[in-house]
Order: C-alpha cells, then structure tokens, then sequence
C-alpha cells in the first residue's frame, strides 16, 4: 500500500511524534548512562512535547490567514453536529504524507480557536506568546533536552540554561491564564470546556516548569546532575 493511503489520526500521530523523540532520549540515557529516573522521565516528555509543539506554533505564524478563516468552520460544525473540535480534529485521519504538513497542524489552533478566539486574532497575547515560543524556544528546549539526556553540558551551564527557560514557561503560561479570565473568554464555553480545554491544557506548562525550576537550581548548587535521578 502506498503511504499517500496510509492515514492515522490526527491525536495518535501527534502522540507517536512525542512518545518517539521521549523515547530515543530515554534509551540513550539508559545506554550511555546506565540508569534512568523518573524526574528525568517527566522532562523527557515534557520537552519533546514542547518540540512538537514548538513546529506548531510555527504553523500557527505562517498559516494564520487559513487558521482566522478556518476557525469559521469548526465553529459551524459544532453548531451543527454539537461535537467538541478538539475530538473532532484529533480523530480526523491524517496521510503519513502529510505527517508534517504545515496546514495540518494549523489546524489545531483553528479548533483550539473554538474555546480561544485569540488563537485567531494576531493582535492577540494568546497568539503571540506561542509563536514566541515556536521560535524562540525550540532550539534551547533541544540543548536542554540533550544536555540532560547525555550531560555534555556542565551542571552549572544546564542549569542556568534550565532557570531561564522553566520561568519564562511558567510566567507566560501563567499570565495567558490571566489574561483569558482578564478577557472574560471563559463566559463564552462551558465549564467542562474551560475544565478539560483552557485549564488542563496549560496546567502541564507551569507544574512541569515549577519542577525544572527546581531540578535546575539543584544543578546550579549541586553542580551534578543527580537531581534528575535514577
């Protein structure tokens, strides 16, 4: 069968792209390292999920025109059938073809935009800080990634590295929610959607940073990496 038939949906693509770069650092580490914590575990999923996350909101930049007018559509289809967008887009079949197309994966936030509309509103903080973080973070979020993965950094550099960018996840997650109660957004879904949408969605992103926090100032003191532990 050719892989332009193969098709998977969209949320267990997305899940296979994290689980397998969470994976190839937790073998190396086992390998290389001979030991493997649960800490280090967390970060492990954590970062690769900010990777992907991160080719995202890159999509989010380049494809915002299709993200504002597609928003319309997942709006109607929820109006028509009553099903949540964010199920309706992670169970949408994707062609392994277009694993990493660009208008694939605006499409989330055209659906996410049914819960936010500031994910189709460029003038918004919503929109802005992800395609910071798309651009900016990437990079630093696969040095940290290494670097705890394999050490080849000094304790005290990764852990510098770690304070910096665990408090900007944690402060800009933490004003987004702000602002979206600021904006009064939450009066125009549910409380289940603001439960299971808004709140459970962005709570990783400040619990896990408050951790690297931690972990990174313990590198800094420390100056091993026996915070990660195993």
């Amino acid at each position: 069968m050719s892989t332009s038939r193969l098709t998977l949906p969209a949320g267990l693509l997305a899940g296979f792209e994290i689980a397998l770069l969470a994976a190839l650092g937790i073998a190396h580490r086992v390998y290389w390292q001979g030991d493997v914590g649960i800490t280090y575990v967390v970060f492990a999923m954590f970062l690769s999920t900010n990777l992907v996350i991160c080719f995202w909101e890159i999509c989010l930049f380049f494809r915002r025109d299709y993200i504002e007018s597609r928003s319309a559509y997942w709006q109607q289809q929820r109006l028509h059938t009553g099903r949540s967008p964010a199920l309706a887009f992670l169970t949408s079949k994707v062609p392994l073809r277009s694993a990493f197309s660009p208008t694939v994966w605006a499409d989330v936030w055209a659906a996410y935009s049914v819960y936010d509309g500031s994910y189709a509103d460029r003038r918004t903080y919503g929109f802005n800080v992800d395609v910071g973080n798309g651009f900016i973070t990437a990079m630093p979020t696969l040095i940290l990634y290494a670097a705890f993965t394999t050490e080849f950094l000094s304790p005290l550099a990764a852990g510098i590295l770690g304070i910096m960018f665990f408090w900007q996840w944690t402060y800009a997650t933490s004003i987004y929610l702000v602002s979206f109660f600021i904006a009064k957004r939450h009066r125009d879904i549910s409380r289940g959607d603001l439960y299971s949408m808004i709140l459970s969605f962005n709570a990783p992103w400040i619990v896990v940073p408050l951790l690297g926090l931690y972990v990174s100032i313990r590198l800094v003191v420390d100056g091993s990496y026996s915070a990660l532990g195993g």
